[in-house]
């Protein structure tokens, strides 16, 4: 199996250590927990809908100071170089110059292209579900949609049932779905557009106020190329960074449930900003552009007339020149005669 080199989160890494270790090294904690093999899940990424690589970490015993109880999945990643690299690790050289990471993502993303099959395409509401019958319902559905688009590497079916047993994928639910409990022992759901719709801008809003924002240089600077970040426009650059941090959850969300979550915002006056600097740039790239080079164009020459406010004259041949336009040529072969066919 060729070798990969991978950032793994400290508790992969612990958890890997000890299952490599001598069973006299593992502690009693461990021993008696429910330990499983770490499984990775092929499952449609919620964007692109192709199959990527998510792992569960319900059956991992975190025991360092890295909180995933929140995330419950690792979204696994493979950053390309863009030629041909090597890894040297040590003495090793690992021949494969990918480099994988495992980041977390809210199981709420995961579920969203499942449960949006539930919803009739007339537009009308559905019935409440328990939620075994709404996961049976929303997995079929979404088998059948993948095989009518002719996916030929559909994600496994094991897999979106594992995904659907998870407990937090469970706990996501509520972010996603209308919620009534009949009984205590009785709880049904529906999927709410609108409920997961709140959600989203209620990201929005945290992504707004957290320092990360401010730590992405290239939002700033796409923030400052668009005049943002001057004075007296505190309101447009509120505007850009809602639309920057929509920007960043439409990396997870399918391109119908993006342009739902730009359209709950009045953007207009950022647009309207943003299209005058872009004719005020291919204006003055325009002006800036060289004149095209024509030979003795009539556009040359009225640039030439209006520039100089009259024609110029014809510069004088030198001497050189005078004396070979008085040469006798009568007699003289023409010079296309020596490339005649013989």
């Amino acid at each position: 199996m060729p070798s990969r080199f991978a950032i793994l989160p400290s508790d992969i890494i612990q958890y890997l250590s000890l299952s490599l270790n001598d069973t006299s090294t593992i502690t009693p904690e461990f021993h008696n927990s429910t330990h499983e093999p770490l499984q990775i899940l092929r499952l449609p990424h919620p964007r692109t809908g192709l199959p990527s690589l998510f792992l569960p970490l319900e059956h991992l015993q975190s025991r360092s100071s890295v909180d995933f109880s929140d995330a419950g999945v690792l979204e696994i990643q493979a950053v390309c170089p863009p030629d041909e690299r090597s890894w040297i690790v040590g003495e090793e050289v690992v021949a494969d110059g990918k480099m994988l990471t495992m980041i977390p993502i809210d199981p709420a993303f995961l579920l969203l292209p499942i449960l949006q099959t539930t919803q009739p395409l007339d537009g009308s509401s559905v019935q409440f579900r328990t939620l075994d019958d709404l996961f049976e319902e929303g997995t079929k559905k979404f088998e059948t949609s993948l095989q009518e688009r002719g996916k030929t590497t559909a994600p496994r079916t094991q897999d979106i049932h594992r995904l659907c047993s998870l407990e937090c994928t469970r706990k996501a639910l509520s972010r996603l779905c209308e919620v009534k409990e009949i009984s205590p022992e009785i709880i049904v759901y529906r999927y709410s557009p609108a409920k997961f719709l709140k959600y989203l801008r209620a990201k929005v809003a945290y992504l707004e106020s957290s320092v990360v924002l401010d730590k992405s240089q290239t939002v700033i600077r796409n923030l400052a190329k668009e005049g943002l970040m001057d004075d007296g426009r505190e309101d447009l650059l509120r505007l850009g960074r809602t639309q920057a941090c929509c920007d960043l959850l439409s990396q997870y969300l399918p391109p119908e449930t993006y342009a739902t979550l730009l359209a709950s915002y009045d953007f207009s006056s950022l647009q309207k900003l943003i299209q005058a600097n872009r004719d005020e740039a291919l204006t003055a790239a325009a002006v800036a552009a060289p004149p095209a080079k024509g030979k003795g164009s009539k556009v040359d020459i009225k640039v030439a007339t209006a520039t100089n406010g009259k024609k110029r004259k014809a510069t004088k041949a030198s001497q050189g020149v005078e004396k070979l336009k008085r040469v006798n040529t009568t007699g003289m072969a023409k010079l296309s005669s020596f490339f005649a066919k013989s």
